[in-house]
């Protein structure tokens, strides 16, 4: 008699590690387990971070990140990957590597440049192979409107100025964009999905007052990737991943966390892992 077995929806972060626990890795890692994800992690990098900022950052060979995915791919399985910080050539080289060897699904490319402190998170040499080489491989991009103005030359202004920008980041290579435009002045927060098929996603919400906004980014790519483990359309999951860190940022706004920007709540309302059919794992 067989036994019929069960899976978890699978989710892998290829990210640098903050620990402060705001952001990076053990941001996700509490994203995809709030959300009801088994979350894995291939570490690119170490900081030496809190909430005022990145003292230091020593990365990991890419011969080592390389082993890290190929441990986790090979034997648990991958349903969607969340990457994040990507600090040097080569790092990116491997990760486009690892998505054609192992057809990894619903990549999304939270393109780390610029921590919520200021602090420029990757080298400028880096930007051009993470467009070449990701930006194709990505189901969706996820730039704030600081990384945006790095990678089309210019700054976003207003609200009316995100579809062309947006459409400027589509003709760079991907095949969809989350332009986030929480950096613009207004008492609303707007953001915009844009899909290469032309289809066009606005999406608001009230403006939450908090110092806690130390990874959001991160917070929501992950939440984005969880949605697409669990099965949702790209839209769909871009909804669920936004509403959860909105909810996320209102629940962790009148928490002291060391003496800077603090974290978000990610555990405001935790889900049980969920259980799949084991079929197609």
């Amino acid at each position: 008699m067989t036994h019929a077995f069960s899976r978890y929806a699978r989710v892998l972060s290829i990210a640098g590690s903050d620990s402060g626990g705001g952001a990076g890795i053990q941001a996700d890692l509490k994203t995809f387990a709030a959300l009801g994800c088994y979350g894995m992690t291939a570490i690119t990098a170490l900081t030496a971070q809190n909430t005022l900022g990145v003292s230091g950052i020593h990365g990991v060979p890419p011969e080592f990140l390389k082993a890290q995915i190929q441990a986790v791919v090979e034997d648990i399985g991958v349903d969607a990957v969340k990457l994040g910080m990507l600090h040097a050539p080569e790092v990116v080289e491997v990760v486009a590597w690892a998505i054609d060897h192992y057809k990894l699904p619903n990549v999304v490319l939270d393109p780390v440049m610029v921590a919520t402190s200021g602090d420029r998170l990757i080298a400028a040499e880096t930007v051009q192979v993470l467009v070449r080489e990701l930006f194709p491989r990505a189901m969706v991009v996820t730039p704030n409107l600081d990384e945006a103005a790095l990678l089309i030359g210019h700054a976003i202004d207003s609200v009316d100025a995100l579809d062309d920008a947006a459409s400027e980041l589509l003709a760079l290579g991907a095949s969809a964009v989350l332009l986030k435009g929480g950096h613009l002045p207004g008492e609303d927060v707007v953001d915009l999905l844009a899909q290469s098929n032309g289809d066009r996603l606005q999406l608001a919400s009230t403006r939450i007052v908090s110092r806690n906004l130390h990874g959001t980014g991160c917070t929501l790519s992950s939440a984005i990737a969880s949605h697409l483990a669990l099965g949702y359309d790209l839209a769909q999951a871009v909804e669920r991943a936004r509403n959860y860190v909105v909810a996320a940022m209102a629940a962790g706004a009148d928490v002291k966390v060391g003496s800077g920007h603090g974290p978000l709540n990610h555990g405001f309302a935790p889900v049980p892992t969920f259980r799949l059919p084991a079929t197609g794992a």
